[in-house]
C-alpha cells in the first residue's frame, strides 16, 4: 500500500495523521466520488480477482473502479494502514423483484470501531443506495444523508439496512420507472450479521456473480459514480444522472440512451475510465437498479 499514491488516485489532500471520524468520512467521500462501482471487466472478457495487489493495481494504478469485493477490500487496507480498527462483514443483498434476500453472502462491507462506537463503512454498493457517510451501528435511528434517509434495524442479531426514498422527477417521460418504484417509500438494501469474515469466504460468491447466467452482473454492464450532488450511472446503453433533493424533497432524474460509438467517450468523460479491452454493453435483465 502506497498511501500517497492512493490519496492521489482519489484526490485526497487532507490530513491523515489522526484516525478519527472526520478523517474517515473525508477519505470515504473522496473514494466514492473518484472510484466507480463497476463490473466492466466481465463485459470486456476479463476476470475479477480478489487478490489485494491485483485490486490495488486495477483501481489505483489503472484508475478503474470495481465492485464491493474490490472497493471495500481496498478500503479496508487503506484504513488499517492509517490505524483504524476494521473488520470485514458479509451481507445478503435484497432483490425487490423477488421480494427476498440472497441465499448466500454476496456483498462485502466494513465495520470500523472508533471511540467505543461501531460504524458501517460501505464504499462498494453503488447506484442510488450508496451511503455517503459512515453509518453508526444503532438500530431504529434515522440517519439523514444527502442521498436520503438510511437506517439500520436489528432483529435477533441480524441487521437490516433500509433507505427511505424521495420522489423522483423525470423530465423525459418516455422513461418510466419500473417495479412500482413510485409506490415504494422505503427500500430494503441488505441484511448482515456482525460475524467477522475473511476475504477467502467471498471467493465462491465472487466467481458466481461473474459467471452465473442469471447473475445481475452478467446480464447488466454497470458503471456508477457518486458526484458532488448526486450520482451518474451507465447501465447497458442507458446513462442516468440524478441530482439529489433538486426541489421539494424530490430528486431530478435525467436519462438518455447512448449509441455504441458514444460509449468510450462517455466512460472517459463521465467516469474517468479507459478500458484496455473491447467493451460490450449488456442489459438483458429486468431487475431494477434504482
Amino acid at each position: 500500500m502506497d498511501i500517497k499514491e492512493y490519496f492521489a488516485r482519489i484526490s485526497y489532500r487532507g490530513s491523515y495523521d489522526k484516525p478519527d471520524l472526520a478523517t474517515l468520512t473525508d477519505i470515504f467521500q473522496h473514494h466514492i466520488r473518484a472510484v466507480p462501482f463497476e463490473n466492466l471487466s466481465i463485459h470486456c472478457g476479463e476476470s475479477i480477482e480478489l487478490d489485494l495487489q491485483v485490486t490495488y493495481n486495477k483501481i489505483v494504478k489503472k484508475k478503474r473502479g470495481g465492485w464491493c469485493m474490490e472497493n471495500n477490500h481496498l478500503l479496508s487496507w487503506v484504513l488499517k494502514t492509517l490505524g483504524y480498527d476494521v473488520t470485514l462483514l458479509g451481507s445478503k443483498v435484497y432483490v425487490p423483484e423477488y421480494n427476498a434476500y440472497a441465499d448466500e453472502i454476496d456483498h462485502l462491507l466494513l465495520k470500523v470501531e472508533l471511540d467505543n462506537k461501531s460504524y458501517i463503512v460501505d464504499g462498494g454498493f453503488g447506484m442510488a443506495y450508496q451511503m455517503w457517510q459512515p453509518m453508526e451501528l444503532v438500530s431504529g435511528t434515522d440517519q439523514l444523508q444527502t442521498p436520503g434517509v438510511f437506517r439500520f434495524v436489528e432483529e435477533s442479531g441480524v441487521w437490516y439496512l433500509e433507505k427511505v426514498k424521495r420522489k423522483q422527477w423525470v423530465p423525459n417521460q418516455s422513461f418510466s420507472t419500473s417495479h412500482n418504484t413510485e409506490e415504494e417509500v422505503c427500500r430494503r438494501v441488505y441484511l448482515f450479521t456482525l460475524q467477522p469474515r475473511d476475504i477467502e469466504e467471498f471467493r465462491d460468491s465472487n466467481t458466481h456473480l461473474q459467471t452465473a447466467p442469471d447473475s445481475l452482473f452478467v446480464t447488466k454492464s454497470i458503471c456508477s459514480l457518486q458526484t458532488a450532488d448526486g450520482i451518474r450511472a451507465l447501465v447497458g446503453w442507458k446513462l442516468t444522472e440524478i441530482k439529489y433533493d433538486y426541489k421539494d424533497n424530490m430528486d431530478l432524474v435525467e436519462i438518455r440512451i447512448l449509441a455504441d460509438e458514444e460509449m468510450e467517450k462517455t466512460l472517459k468523460e463521465k467516469f474517468n475510465i479507459t478500458l484496455d479491452k473491447k467493451f460490450v454493453p449488456t442489459n438483458t435483465s429486468r431487475l431494477s437498479m434504482f
